[in-house]
């Protein structure tokens, strides 16, 4: 498992504490990250029905497809199984097991808003489960996973290590000539080799144009002299994320791209002097707000200033809906809590998209980051021209200068 046993009792003790505290006699768990951080369960296959159903007071009991028990059986500490073939009925089971563990009276809590839960298949649980009391218990475990242990952090600093080995190689292939397609393989070869698994969400490649279309990413375009590349990267271990943005630019660094980048590096260094316990989520995305809004090329920051971020399955890296930084929430940070913050910058001269992001930890006494590249645009002197390698040249990110295809070339 990727934990001690004993950090995975600490997590189910501190969940039955809060079933107490609603007076639950058990729960049931469908969302893919909650099952990992209770047990460590983990599969692809999560578009199918599972469920870990919590008893105060008894041992767990997992349901899974027939074809998924042997994840249980190999990765978790779950002994108690209840598979279903394909030919069988998901729910039922679900119904079945909670009234042969006697919890067919009792009040029960379930996800209401899980992705891989929905409505119709709850339905059928309110229908079959007509002497107990079922009850939304949404949030239940996420308030565990809000704060995360010294263990879970350095299963994130591997995450880390992943993404800026990703970054750096995606920068240096981020140069004319090459495509985004390019770009993206350089990212993911060297965010893999340095141990990354794979992220929940790919890298996000954008050159020139197309860093203005929001969650843009590699589609075969050739980046052009002159322009400028986004790139955004999550790496993974174990599930656990950490994220950051980068910006390569061909050519001079034109004054509104240096102001954009002083910008974002402003907000970053001005939040993480004072962000730590106590400062409330409000607080942080108006310190990231103001200085990002304040300036003069014509930029805008349109999303949340930054978001939880810890594990994920696909189709999305971030803890978002258990904490955002955004305007109006109270809620006071805690040692424990990472985020991912986004000071990047929509529009800037009105048709280029920029970021510098950073993945933060909230420790005692302040915060830290989990990365140590430069936070500087990457400049490619001498490729703001016409000039291009030579078809057949070996260029950065291990590319190869191909000769043009009008028969595939992507339009612009």
């Amino acid at each position: 498992m990727t934990f001690p046993t004993a950090e995975y009792e600490r997590r189910l003790n501190d969940l039955r504490a809060r079933m107490e505290k609603r007076q639950l006699d058990a729960v049931v768990i469908t969302d893919p990250e909650n099952l990992m951080y209770l047990t460590d369960y983990q599969t692809t296959g999560y578009s199918f029905f599972q469920a870990l159903v919590v008893p105060l007071d008894d041992e767990p009991v997992m349901i899974t497809r027939a074809m998924e028990e042997s994840n249980a059986i190999a990765r978790t500490w779950v002994e108690r199984t209840r598979p279903y073939p394909d030919t069988g009925d998901a729910i039922q089971e679900l119904v079945l097991t909670l009234k042969q563990a006697g919890l067919g009276t009792k009040r029960v809590g379930y996800e209401r808003n899980s992705y891989f839960f929905p409505a119709y298949q709850q339905d059928r649980v309110h229908t079959s489960f007509q002497h107990g009391v079922l009850m939304d218990c949404f949030g239940i475990v996420e308030e565990g996973r809000a704060t995360k242990s010294d263990a879970e952090i350095e299963v994130m600093r591997k995450a880390a290590h992943a993404a800026e080995a990703g970054m750096a190689a995606g920068l240096e292939a981020a140069v004319p000539g090459n495509t985004e397609n390019d770009v993206a393989a350089a990212i993911s070869a060297a965010m893999f080799r340095a141990g990354g698994e794979f992220p929940s969400v790919m890298p996000y490649v954008a050159s020139g144009p197309r860093s203005m279309i929001g969650h843009a990413t590699w589609e075969g375009r050739e980046i052009k002299p002159g322009e400028h590349v986004f790139l955004e990267v999550g790496g993974c271990y174990r599930r656990y994320h950490a994220a950051l943005m980068r910006t390569a630019v061909n050519g001079d660094l034109t004054d509104s791209m240096y102001e954009a980048q002083e910008r974002m590096k402003l907000a970053l260094s001005e939040l993480k002097s004072l962000m730590g316990p106590g400062m409330t989520v409000s607080d942080a995305d108006s310190v990231v707000r103001r200085i990002i809004t304040d300036n003069t090329v014509g930029a805008r920051l349109v999303t949340r200033s930054g978001y939880s971020i810890g594990i994920a399955f696909p189709p999305s890296w971030d803890e978002g809906y258990i904490l955002s930084l955004n305007p109006g929430d109270f809620t006071a940070l805690e040692p424990g809590m990472t985020f991912h913050v986004i000071p990047w910058m929509w529009g800037v001269d009105g048709d280029k998209t920029v970021g510098i992001s950073d993945t933060i930890r909230i420790t005692e006494n302040g915060c830290e980051s989990f990365f140590t590249l430069d936070e500087d645009f990457t400049v490619h002197e001498g490729r703001g021209d016409a000039t291009l390698a030579p078809p057949g040249a070996v260029i950065p990110g291990g590319a190869v200068q191909q000769e043009p295809n009008d028969a595939t070339e992507v339009p612009e």
